[in-house]
């Protein structure tokens, strides 16, 4: 529902910058998703609950535990007071970001500059964040690799071409059924990251997607949105998944049945509900 949500976010976004000149702000995402994303937050739990129910499940126990345990920890420490200053104002920066004049990455060096001074961090926790500092430099790379590859005419080039194959199809069908549920959100059962299936598959598609008469802005962000959805496909999708698997709760197989199911469940939300939230917010 966020842009910074998941590294792959303001990799859209930058990418939608340098190859379609259009500015996504952390705002305008967070206004086109947050009606589709509140129906899958409810409806999704709710399904997996009937078709995959918990082992256990009076909790009281549970509850009553970690009541205990926060009881223990007793009132925040400076830390830890300091870190959640740092959640809200980074927050309120991000989503008044087109007020302000502050981009995602200004208000977030903004945020560990503030826990370096309060020493809240070292500079040693920030060198030793391997995958942060990965994802910088990928980033920056893939970002200079599409800037260049629009500038030399690649993308308009693909997209011109499988446009003139999908020309005289209604937009709708051409948008929903033959690129996002066919190609471009199934196609991350060949990735096992979301940044990677991101930078090889997201510029074109969208070019593609507005050269068979979709409106720009709503392929933009349906495609940024779809981006996220297929995190759940299988058990190396992204990041967190491989972690998850290895705690050996799920199974391989029901993992990647479950998770087929919740990507149906997802495009029918968002295909639905989103489109008619879209229409009200006249991104078509």
């Amino acid at each position: 529902m966020f842009m910074t949500s998941m590294a792959g976010n303001t990799l859209v976004a930058s990418l939608i910058a340098a190859s379609f000149g259009y500015t996504i702000t952390w705002g305008d995402w967070a206004i086109a998703a947050i009606v589709p994303g509140l129906v899958a937050l409810i409806v999704m739990p709710l399904i997996l609950y009937f078709i995959y129910p918990p082992e256990l499940k009076d909790t009281r126990e549970i509850q009553a535990h970690i009541a205990k345990e926060l009881k223990e920890l007793g009132s925040m420490s400076f830390a830890e007071k300091v870190m959640l200053g740092v959640f809200i104002l980074s927050l309120v920066l991000w989503a008044t970001g087109q007020f302000t004049g502050l981009n995602a990455t200004t208000v977030a060096l903004l945020g560990v500059s503030i826990l370096l001074v309060t020493k809240v961090l070292t500079w040693s926790d920030v060198t030793e964040e391997k995958g942060g500092w990965d994802t910088l430099i990928w980033m920056g790379t893939m970002m200079a690799l599409a800037s260049q590859l629009n500038k030399l005419g690649f993308i308009p080039w693909f997209a011109k071409i499988v446009g003139d194959q999908v020309a005289g199809i209604e937009w709708i069908m051409a948008f929903m059924i033959l690129i996002l549920i066919l190609i471009y959100t199934y196609s991350h059962y060949l990735f096992a990251s979301l940044t990677v299936h991101i930078t090889a598959m997201y510029v074109v598609f969208v070019a593609v997607a507005i050269s068979a008469g979709t409106p720009p802005y709503l392929a933009m962000l349906a495609f940024a949105f779809f981006s996220n959805l297929c995190m759940s496909l299988t058990h190396y999708a992204a990041g967190p998944s491989p972690i998850l698997f290895n705690s050996g709760y799920v199974p391989q197989n029901t993992w990647w049945r479950l998770g087929f199911i919740a990507s149906v469940v997802n495009l029918v939300i968002w295909l639905g509900v989103g489109s008619m939230w879209w229409k009200v917010l006249g991104l078509w």
